[in-house]
């Protein structure tokens, strides 16, 4: 069966849980979760409700205590390290509220990256590079060291990274948590440009309702357990 008959994302009774000292801790209970390729999903919830640990399960970053998580229709948490390593190099992004630059590369060698790793010619790394900074509007940047730029540019380069290689999935962990409000709201914008203009889906856990809002889908996770709000 083709790819595309597929969800991107088919998630059934996930559950994640970590030893502890007084018993095992229970982050996620039984998920259930589609998703459709093109989509955007919000995910809201307090902090330690289990959002940045499902983003880690939906990138192959953690693998569940128990259920699926089918990208594609492959089981990612059946598969080994290298296979998901390839996985997340190729068509998953991932933005986190810290950008994770390297200090010592400029703007061009940090968005650069996941393409030399995925063995692309420097040459065709570097183009690819170039082209995703103009999508973000920073190719004026390309050549400065990211300690040089602003909060904001540094996140709209960790962007450019994390769409180097055209992902299906781009995956973004409080992606304006360290901005100021006016920087926040064009990050997010940018966010939803994207999804629209390259068909990426796009799943976001935030803690900003503002930002979930203008989301296709908006969840919530309460106690390990996924609720979806109507909208």
């Amino acid at each position: 069966m083709s790819k595309d008959n597929f969800p991107l994302y088919d998630l059934q009774g996930v559950g994640k849980e970590y030893p502890g000292p007084g018993g095992s801790l229970v982050i996620l209970k039984g998920l259930d979760l589609r998703v459709e390729r093109g989509e955007s999903v919000a995910v809201l919830g307090a902090s330690g409700a289990g959002k940045s640990t499902l983003l880690h399960v939906l990138g192959g970053l953690d693998i569940p205590s128990e259920g699926q998580v089918l990208f594609e229709g492959r089981d990612v948490a059946r598969m080994g390290e290298p296979e998901r390593a390839h996985l997340r190099n190729r068509e998953m992004g991932f933005v986190f509220q810290f950008h994770h630059l390297l200090p010592e590369f400029s703007t061009l060698e940090n968005v650069a990256m996941p393409g030399l790793i995925a063995g692309l010619g420097r040459a065709e790394a570097f183009e690819r590079a170039a082209q995703a900074l103009d999508l973000v509007a920073l190719g004026q940047r390309a050549s400065h060291k990211v300690t040089t730029l602003s909060g904001g540019e540094r996140q709209r380069a960790a962007i450019a990274r994390a769409i180097l290689m055209r992902p299906k999935a781009l995956l973004a962990d409080e992606p304006t948590g360290n901005l100021d409000e006016a920087t926040g709201e064009r990050i997010g914008g940018l966010l939803f440009e994207l999804n629209r203009e390259l068909g990426m889906t796009l799943v976001v856990v935030t803690h900003n309702v503002e930002l979930a809002a203008r989301m296709g889908r908006r969840m919530e996770l309460r106690s390990g357990e996924l609720y979806e709000h109507n909208r």
